[in-house]
């Protein structure tokens, strides 16, 4: 865990490459030591109806939501999101001065009580990494 979503306005697509953005905040994830790589997943989501502001079309937004196990106190989650934060503020820094856009990075804790999860990617990582080492 977690898993991020980057949500974006659809208006963003022809002033910035989405791909990277979302490549950059997964590295800004795993960059903030908390999370093991098997753990993250991060996808994006276009929104292509919405209303900002004034109604402006040229108004956009991004907005990221990770979604954490249980357990990490109040300090290390604002950590993780102002890390979070800043990829996006720089990565749209850009835009940020031509054009409206609001910025936003949500951590919400998960309810393992109601939480089913299954994976194979620690494992598999493990067994790469085994394999690299072998081949070197």
């Amino acid at each position: 865990m977690p898993h991020v979503v980057v949500e974006y306005s659809a208006n963003l697509e022809e002033k910035i490459d989405i791909r990277s953005l979302i490549g950059k905040v997964h590295d800004a994830v795993l960059a903030s030591g908390v999370f093991k790589a098997g753990a993250v997943r991060t996808r994006g989501e276009r929104r292509d109806v919405y209303v900002i502001a004034d109604g402006d079309p040229a108004n956009a937004f991004v907005h990221v939501d990770l979604r954490v196990a249980p357990g990490r106190d109040t300090i290390t989650r604002r950590r993780v999101a102002q890390g979070v934060f800043d990829t996006v503020v720089l990565e749209t820094r850009d835009v940020f001065a031509r054009t409206g856009l609001a910025l936003s990075v949500e951590v919400h804790e998960i309810d393992n009580d109601a939480s089913l999860r299954l994976n194979n990617l620690h494992e598999r990582l493990a067994a790469n990494s085994v394999e690299k080492r072998a081949a070197q």
